[in-house]
C-alpha cells in the first residue's frame, strides 16, 4: 500500500486515514465534475470524519445526511449545500432541519403532503425532492438493495402521486452499492420509464450512491456519458453523493495481537473486533485485507484472527503470514476509513479506536481519543 503512514507510532487499536489518498480520490472526483458540471455530495454515511471536511470542501459542493445530527455535522464542519433525506420525519426533526438545510429529500408523497408547507413557509429558500424507486435491483445484496420487493425506501411508480409534481424542485434515487456505472445506466433505463417525464420542468435530479467511482476499473467516461445525457435531455443539474467513493483506500485500522492459542487451528486474538469496530465484517459479510499477509494456507503460518468480545462470531477470518503471530505484533488492516468510525460500537465495553490523521504538513498524529465516558455516556 502506497503510503508513508508510521504506524508503529499509532496506539492500538487506531483509525488512521491517510490525506494524500483521501486527495486522490477527490481529484478523480474533481475530474467527472469538470467534465459534466454535476455537482458531487459527501454522504456522510459512510465517511464522517469531519476533521478532513476543509479538504473534502475543496473538491466537492456539499455533504448529505439520513438524520438531524448528520446534517449538522455537515452544516457546522463542512459548509456548502446540506441536503437530508430520511424515510419518514418527526415534526420536531424538521423545525430542526429548516434552519440549515438546503434540499430536504422525502421518502413518499404522505411526507410531502405533511410537510411541504412548512418548509415552503421557512425564513430561507429550501428545496424539496422526492425519492422514487426504480425498482430495478442490480446487485445480490438483499441487505443494502433498496430497489428489493417491500421495500420500504423510495416511492413506486403506482404510489406516485402527480398532483404534487409542482411541489417538487427534483426527484432522487438510490439503489447502487459499490457498483460501476453499468448498473446506473441499467437503472437508468428503469427510472426514465417510470418517472423521466416529471423530470421536465425540475430544477435537479439526484443519482443517489453506492457509485463506486474511485475503484480500478471504473468506467468513468461512460459515467460521463451518462450524466450529460440526463442533463441535456431534461435541462437539469445532476447531483451525485458518493460516500465510499470518497474515502475508499484510504484508511486504517491498526491492531494488536493479544495471545495465541490453538484449538484444532492456530488462533489470535487482537485488540480489535469485528462486531465492534468494523461491522460490515459481519454485515456484508467480507474479509478485510491486512498489509503483509496471504489467504489462508497461502503462506507458511495461517490464522483465524478474533476480538476481544464474548460474541462467538467476533472472526474476521483467516489469513497468513509469512512468520508466527506472537504477542505484540501489528496488524495493518486496509481500507477502513468508510463504514467502520461511523457504525463502530462498545458493545461489551470494549474500548474504541483512536482516530489518527497522516498528513503532508504534520505527518502521523492522534487527533482523538476514547475512554470509559464515552462509553458510560451513552447508557
Amino acid at each position: 500500500m502506497d503510503t508513508t503512514i508510521d504506524f508503529q507510532a499509532l496506539p492500538t487499536p487506531s483509525y488512521v486515514v491517510d490525506e494524500t489518498l483521501l486527495r486522490r480520490n477527490l481529484e478523480i472526483l474533481k475530474s467527472v465534475k469538470d467534465q459534466t458540471g454535476c455537482k458531487i455530495l459527501l454522504a456522510q454515511k459512510a465517511f464522517s470524519m469531519y476533521h478532513f471536511y476543509p479538504l473534502v470542501a475543496e473538491y466537492l459542493d456539499g455533504t448529505t445526511a439520513s438524520s438531524v445530527h448528520e446534517a449538522q455535522l455537515g452544516y457546522e464542519e463542512f459548509g456548502k449545500e446540506t441536503h437530508v433525506f430520511a424515510p419518514a420525519f418527526k415534526k420536531e426533526e424538521m423545525e430542526a432541519l429548516l434552519p440549515i438545510v438546503d434540499h430536504i429529500v422525502f421518502n413518499s408523497p404522505n411526507q410531502v403532503k405533511l410537510y411541504a408547507e412548512m418548509v415552503k413557509n421557512s425564513d430561507r429558500p429550501i428545496e424539496i425532492g422526492l425519492r422514487v424507486n426504480p425498482e430495478l435491483s442490480t446487485q445480490d445484496h438483499a441487505l443494502y438493495d433498496p430497489a428489493s420487493p417491500f421495500s420500504r425506501l423510495g416511492t413506486t411508480a403506482v404510489n406516485f402521486d402527480e398532483s404534487q409534481v409542482e411541489l417538487l424542485d427534483g426527484l432522487h434515487f438510490h439503489t447502487l452499492c459499490e457498483q460501476g456505472s453499468d448498473a446506473l445506466e441499467a437503472t437508468l433505463v428503469a427510472f426514465e420509464e417510470k418517472f423521466g417525464k416529471y423530470l421536465h420542468g425540475m430544477k435537479w435530479v439526484n443519482f443517489g450512491g453506492g457509485h463506486h467511482i474511485t475503484k480500478e476499473g471504473y468506467d468513468i467516461a461512460k459515467l460521463v456519458k451518462i450524466v450529460n445525457y440526463i442533463k441535456e435531455k431534461y435541462a437539469v443539474q445532476v447531483y451525485l453523493e458518493p460516500g465510499e467513493a470518497i474515502a475508499l483506500n484510504a484508511g486504517f485500522l491498526v491492531a494488536s495481537v493479544l495471545e495465541t492459542t490453538y484449538n484444532q487451528m492456530n488462533l489470535a486474538i487482537l485488540d480489535t473486533s469485528a462486531t465492534c469496530h468494523m461491522p460490515d465484517v459481519l454485515e456484508m459479510p467480507y474479509r478485510p485485507f491486512i498489509i503483509g499477509s496471504g489467504e489462508a494456507d497461502e503462506k507458511e503460518h495461517t490464522y483465524r484472527l478474533g476480538g476481544q468480545t464474548c460474541l462467538a462470531g467476533d472472526v474476521i477470518g483467516d489469513y497468513s503470514f509469512d512468520e508466527p503471530l506472537i504477542a505484540g505484533d501489528r496488524l495493518i488492516f486496509t481500507d477502513m476509513a468508510i463504514y467502520s468510525m461511523v457504525k463502530n460500537t462498545t458493545f461489551n465495553g470494549i474500548q474504541l479506536p483512536a482516530i489518527a490523521a497522516h498528513t503532508v504538513k504534520d505527518g502521523t498524529k492522534v487527533i482523538k481519543t476514547f475512554g470509559y465516558e464515552d462509553f458510560k455516556s451513552r447508557l
